[in-house]
């Protein structure tokens, strides 16, 4: 009788630590469109930060969603990719529908500062 009471525990014991770790591997994707944006900056101001200091900077930017006003100084509609402002590459979901010169504010998430290329990154990102 013990030992089928102690088959049972140890039984459902695991069924929680499956179901918890399938829920932990397999949550659902995060949509940085729809949320609100932690810090609305311009690239002037992201690049003073990490001009200060790129580890407390990283800390504070990275893998959060952010929004960014600037100019588009080139686009490639082939990958869904803008530059702003020269120095910001960000990748928009779905159609982009903005021009050269048009002033826009990108939401997404930040994803980082490409040393080699001295350009910022974002992704997921859409056209406030």
């Amino acid at each position: 009788m013990k030992m089928k009471k102690k088959l049972l525990i140890v039984l459902v014991i695991v069924i929680i630590f499956g179901f918890a770790g399938y829920k932990y591997v397999y949550k659902d994707h995060r949509d940085v469109s729809s949320e609100e944006a932690s810090f609305k900056i311009t690239l002037a101001d992201l690049k003073a930060d990490f001009e200060k200091n790129d580890s407390v900077a990283n800390t504070k930017y990275l893998d959060k969603a952010i929004a960014i006003y600037g100019e588009v100084t080139s686009l490639d509609l082939a990958t869904n990719e803008i530059i702003v402002d020269s120095n910001l590459s960000a990748t928009i979901k779905g159609k982009v529908n903005v021009k050269k010169g048009d002033k826009v504010t990108v939401k997404g998430r930040f994803i980082g500062y490409d040393d080699l290329l001295e350009e910022y990154k974002m992704d997921n990102c859409v056209i406030e």
